[in-house]
């Protein structure tokens, strides 16, 4: 009696050793993102993000421990796609050797409103509104873009007498 406890503790012993190492290998990739999401919390961050990161971090652990106890399947390495199959249409490939349809330059050309002379007073004479230095909205902006011409119109009238 006491040999067939022995063996039965052997038997069980055996089957449940491979399944061990198993559930290890299967739960890495959740221990993966666990400690990807450590090394994240370990760089500079704002408050905002911490807070982000630490939630992130407590459903990583979760995750992890849930499948290391065996409470959590583990995950699938093939995802499902749900997209609907196109039809088969020819392929365009790149010929190198064709014309571009379109030119394109890489010259980025800034005009003042002015030149010479005139452009430095009408730097001297322009000063924008403080909320006009970084506009918050779209109305702002717009706002801001009037009050510039309105000036420009002044200036020109002012400039000519």
């Amino acid at each position: 009696m006491n040999m067939g406890k022995s063996f039965g503790f052997i038997a069980l012993f055996l089957f449940m050793l491979p399944n061990m190492g198993w559930t290890k290998q299967q739960c890495q990739s959740y221990l993966n993102k666990f400690r990807q999401v450590q090394a994240l919390q370990r760089q500079g961050h704002s408050n905002k993000q911490a807070r982000t990161l630490a939630s992130r971090e407590q459903k990583a652990r979760d995750q992890w421990w849930q499948c290391k106890q065996g409470k959590l399947k583990p995950k699938s390495k093939r995802k499902v796609s749900h997209k609907k199959s196109q039809p088969n249409t020819p392929r365009v490939y790149h010929d190198p050797q064709a014309k571009p349809l379109t030119s394109y330059t890489n010259e980025v050309v800034i005009k003042g409103a002015f030149s010479g002379k005139k452009q430095q007073d009408w730097l001297d004479f322009y000063q924008p509104l403080a909320k006009c230095k970084r506009p918050r909205s779209t109305q702002e902006f717009a706002y801001c873009m009037e009050e510039r011409r309105r000036q420009q119109q002044v200036f020109e009238q002012q400039y000519q007498k």
